[in-house]
């Protein structure tokens, strides 16, 4: 139980840095970094599909609120949880699938990285054609996935190295 306030702790303060400060950041008017679903790809790998599903739904709802997204970050993220355990198994070997939490410091560098980059295509490829409802400028839209995926994954990869077990790492951590 004490996760589940951890969890809900965290992805408060990652909502409200969504709405509130990264949902204004638009770097030449193209790519806009998105973190708030970082909860969804660190739950532990025991986590039912359900749970999941349930995460990722509530998380974009959220999100759909209080940034005028009808429904837009809820598809992404509830697509996003469904595929997860697979994108876990995909970049895991079958002996190392137990309970985990991915992350840089428990999974390595290597296996986060690709957990990452294709969590975050797979959500912004959904956000973005969902939210453009047309492919008469693919140009555009390939631009705004690109552009937003490469900025998020800088901001997801900076959070995950900076938190360790969900909290932040101290110095006296560091010297260890």
């Amino acid at each position: 139980m004490p996760d589940l306030f951890r969890q809900t702790g965290n992805f408060i303060c990652l909502a409200l840095l969504q709405i509130l400060v990264l949902n204004k950041m638009h770097l030449f008017d193209v790519a806009t970094p998105f973190v708030y679903f970082y909860v969804l790809l660190k739950l532990p790998s025991s986590v039912s599909r359900n749970g999941l599903l349930l995460w990722g739904f509530c998380s974009g709802l959220v999100v759909d609120t209080f940034s005028d997204t009808p429904g837009m970050n809820a598809a992404a993220t509830t697509l996003l949880a469904f595929v997860r355990p697979r994108l876990l198994s995909l970049y895991m070997n079958k002996a190392d699938l137990e309970e985990y939490v991915p992350g840089i410091h428990t999974v390595g560098f290597g296996f986060f990285l690709r957990y990452c980059v294709t969590a975050v295509l797979l959500h912004h490829i959904v956000l973005f054609s969902v939210q453009s409802f047309s492919f008469a400028e693919p140009g555009m839209l390939l631009l705004r996935i690109g552009g937003s995926s490469l900025l998020s994954i800088v901001f997801l990869l900076v959070l995950d190295f900076a938190v360790r077990d969900g909290r932040m790492r101290s110095s006296s951590a560091q010297s260890k």
